[in-house]
């Protein structure tokens, strides 16, 4: 059964810093792309950074200012997130699976986390 954990949320002023680390359980195939999505209030889920085999993808909103690494050994996805904007407050989901195509495509992944609530103030 995997399993997916996030921890490091919390809430920070703009201009601040967080990471967020996804970790795995269960999950033997290190060829399962690992992801981030964030949901606001009211708002859908949206892509944030993906990585894969093949390399690492951004969303517009977060590029040159979160970076996304996966550790294989130890079965993480961690997300560093600087230069924070109070629009980046959201709940961050990791997600993984075995995407075939766009990794932006939320409908892609299997697997999901519960959540982890970042609130930027102003």
């Amino acid at each position: 059964q995997v399993q997916l954990v996030e921890s490091g949320g919390g809430l920070v002023q703009a201009g601040g810093s967080l990471r967020l680390s996804c970790a795995a359980s269960g999950l033997t195939s290190g060829s399962y792309a690992r992801a981030w999505f964030r949901q606001a209030p009211g708002k859908e889920r949206e892509f944030v950074a993906a990585i894969n085999w093949s390399g690492t993808v951004y969303a517009d909103s977060v590029k040159g200012r979160f970076t996304l690494s996966r550790d294989y050994a130890k079965n993480t996805a961690d997300l560093q997130m600087n230069s924070l904007k109070p629009e980046d407050t959201a709940v961050y989901y990791c997600a993984a699976g075995a995407v075939r195509g766009p990794l932006s495509r939320k409908e892609a992944y299997v697997y999901w986390g519960q959540g982890t609530q970042v609130t930027v103030s102003p």
